[in-house]
């Protein structure tokens, strides 16, 4: 059995996310530039949770963040239909003169850290000038689903922020509604059916019950307005 204290999420069948392992739990706000592009993440207040805790999943709580059993009382339907397979196996990939670009469309949280400057599908092709290649590292790694991944062409490592272990509830004030839940620092979540999702240094789980892709989010907090009013 795992220990209480190794940060875990547990998806529940229809319900919550079971947070185990004292996860700090705080707001990050999408900050834009001078032309309305996501620019920085700005971080925002923490959020008391303590050591386990749940969170809404079906966007309906009363008490957001957090789960108030409301997903019983409206028949959340919380099916996990996100793909299984590893990243590697989701992603296409787009080489550039100095960098190669991995990008899984399916997994999009539409944060658009990924436009400004051209968009970064423009500026890989260009990696073999210094401006450029700072720029893709700064849209790829600001990019909180994890669905664009960016590689140094000669050794294949990939350029990833060190994030210790965190969970960050997404403000996204240039579209005037929340966002997902920011998971970071390779926390592993375990689906309903008891498998583990490929452990990954950033993904963003859903958090309005609206995505098509659960329990990952696919950006329809944005079409419906979704607000967590925490």
């Amino acid at each position: 059995m795992s220990d209480q204290r190794t940060p875990r999420i547990t998806i529940t069948e229809n319900g919550p996310y079971l947070v185990y392992g004292a996860v700090p739990l705080q707001v990050d706000t999408i900050a834009y530039d001078a032309d309305g592009g996501s620019e920085e993440w700005q971080p925002g207040r923490a959020i008391d949770a303590g050591e386990k805790y749940a969170l809404c999943r079906c966007g309906r709580s009363a008490n957001k963040p957090f789960c108030d059993g409301t997903h019983a009382c409206i028949g959340f339907d919380g099916t996990e239909t996100a793909s299984r397979e590893p990243y590697a196996a989701q992603a296409t990939t787009i080489e550039g003169p100095a960098m190669v670009l991995q990008d899984a469309d399916a997994l999009c949280a539409f944060a658009r850290f990924c436009d400004p400057h051209g968009s970064i599908w423009k500026l890989i092709k260009r990696t073999d000038e210094a401006g450029a290649r700072a720029l893709v590292e700064h849209e790829a790694t600001h990019c909180p689903s994890g669905r664009l991944v960016v590689r140094d062409k000669t050794t294949g490592a990939a350029i990833e922020p060190e994030s210790a272990p965190s969970i960050e509830l997404v403000e996204d004030p240039g579209k005037d509604c929340s966002g997902p839940l920011w998971v970071r620092g390779g926390i592993p979540i375990t689906s309903s059916d008891g498998t583990t999702y490929e452990v990954r240094n950033r993904v963003t789980l859903c958090r309005c019950g609206a995505s098509t892709n659960k329990p990952f989010c696919d950006g329809t907090h944005a079409d419906i307005a979704f607000k967590d009013g925490f």
